[in-house]
Parts: structure tokens; sequence; C-alpha cells
């Protein structure tokens, strides 16, 4: 490891620079569908219900002015000027730019959200499994741009270890250092989560999106018990299960205490 950029590869802003591509399609990410009601039940009329929002966003951080002209569901995660509590694949705790990850298929994003929903649950042992299944909501955004890494190709393949660490984010966030440095807009990895390993992408800029609003959306519904994480989707119709071993390699899901009381 480097002892200057502190990534596998040793990799600088000029490297990253003459690296970088074209790349555009379409992601996905997932959020819970209480975002549209959970006030509801707070007001008589859905009239109360949109000044109510209203003065919830209003007393939020601002959006960055790059962002304004999207819908909340794009903007969200570059909103908050709070810490960011716990350090991620690609961002650093602390006080640090915003993210948007998302799966390139609704089916990865679905297999990330059901394995931090059961490390949630394995970090809260005393906590019962959920009687009902949560809903979320899959949205689909367009992106494009000129300025993107593929951590799957090229000099980057040799790293994968690295990349793909199931806990160790260090090498990664040193990376999108080194990438937020060189401009680099889009990173494109593996999923660790994902059983196929699908490709994952996390969007450092708003400036990113090809269109203002998601593009599609699905519901889905997750259901968490002893027998592991079971997906469902009604249209269209898609169901996924993730047993107990699904996610066993995470030392976090191999410890997680699966019998418990609802």
């Amino acid at each position: 490891m480097s002892s200057s950029t502190s990534t596998p590869a040793g990799l600088s802003s000029d490297t990253l620079s003459s690296d970088a591509g074209a790349l555009a399609g379409i992601c996905w990410r997932l959020v819970e569908a209480q975002h549209r009601i959970s006030t509801l039940k707070l007001v008589d009329s859905v009239d109360e219900q949109e000044t109510l929002e209203d003065l919830i966003q209003a007393s939020k951080p601002s959006v960055p002015p790059e962002c304004q002209h999207l819908h909340y569901l794009l903007s969200t995660p570059f909103r908050y000027g709070a810490a960011y509590p716990i350090g991620s694949r690609f961002r650093r705790a602390g006080l640090t730019d915003g993210v948007f990850y998302a799966g390139e298929s609704p089916e990865i994003a679905v297999a990330e959200m059901a394995f931090y929903r059961l490390l949630f649950y394995g970090e809260s042992p005393g906590t019962p499994w959920p009687a009902n299944p949560a809903e979320y909501t899959a949205f689909s955004a367009e992106y494009a741009t000129r300025k993107a890494i593929d951590l799957s190709k090229g000099r980057y393949v040799r790293d994968k270890a690295a990349w793909m660490h199931l806990t160790d984010y260090a090498p990664c966030q040193a990376f999108a250092d080194i990438a937020r440095a060189a401009k680099i807009e889009v990173i494109r990895y593996r999923s660790v989560r994902d059983p196929q390993q699908g490709m994952n992408l996390a969007l450092h800029t708003c400036r990113t999106f090809a269109k203002p609003k998601p593009t599609g959306q699905q519901t889905w519904h997750i259901r968490l018990s002893a027998a592991g994480a079971h997906a469902v989707c009604e249209s269209p119709n898609s169901r996924m299960t993730y047993r107990r071993e699904a996610f066993a390699a995470d030392p976090r899901i191999a410890r997680l205490r699966w019998d418990r009381d609802r």
C-alpha cells in the first residue's frame, strides 16, 4: 500500500484523470416508503400535510445550488451539512461531501437494503423481528458523465480484494478522496452484497443526473425473520430470498442472533 496515497495501487489524481471515461445509464436506489406517509397521521387533510412537509423541508440544511433543480429523492444525499455519523464505502465519517449510492438494477439495490436491514438487527440483539414486512420505494434515475472510473476494469482489477472488502472501507475512502481531487464524478464498482456481484455506482455530484426527476418507480416489501430476508415486488412480479447464509461471509451477519421474539 502506498504511503503517499493509502490506496493499494498507489494512484494519483493525474492517473485517475487519464483513466476517466464516459459513462451513462439508469441507476436504482431504495428508500423507506414512509417518506410519503409518515406525516399524514399528524394532520387532518392532505393540504395540511403539504404545509407540514414544507415546514420540515425548510428546517433542514439548504440544498446545494447545483442540486436545487432536482427532485428531493435525488438531492437528499447531498444536502445534509451535519457530520456523517459512520463512514461508508466511498465516504468518510464527519463533515464530508455527500454520495448518491445506487445499483444498476432494482434487484441489486434490494440486496443492499436487505443486508443493511439485517445488519441493524445484528447490532441490536434485543430487538425483535418486525411483525410485518417493511415497504420500500425503488426509484430509478438517469445519469451521464464524461469522468467516471470503473473499478472492475483495467489496472483496478488487481486491487479487487481491497475494493470489495466486506468491512474495511479505508482503501475505498482513500480512493474516493483522490477521485474527488481528480474531478471524477462517478465510481462504478461491484456490489459485495448482491449474490451476483452486480454493479453499483457512487455518484459524487448532482451534475451527473441527466433528468431532474426519478424516471421509474417500484414498490417492494421486505420481510425479516429467523429464516432470513424475503423481498417481493408485485409489479413487475419479482421475488428474492436471502437465507441466513446469504450474507454470512460478513462477520457482523455471522454473529447475528436469528432466533428472537417478535
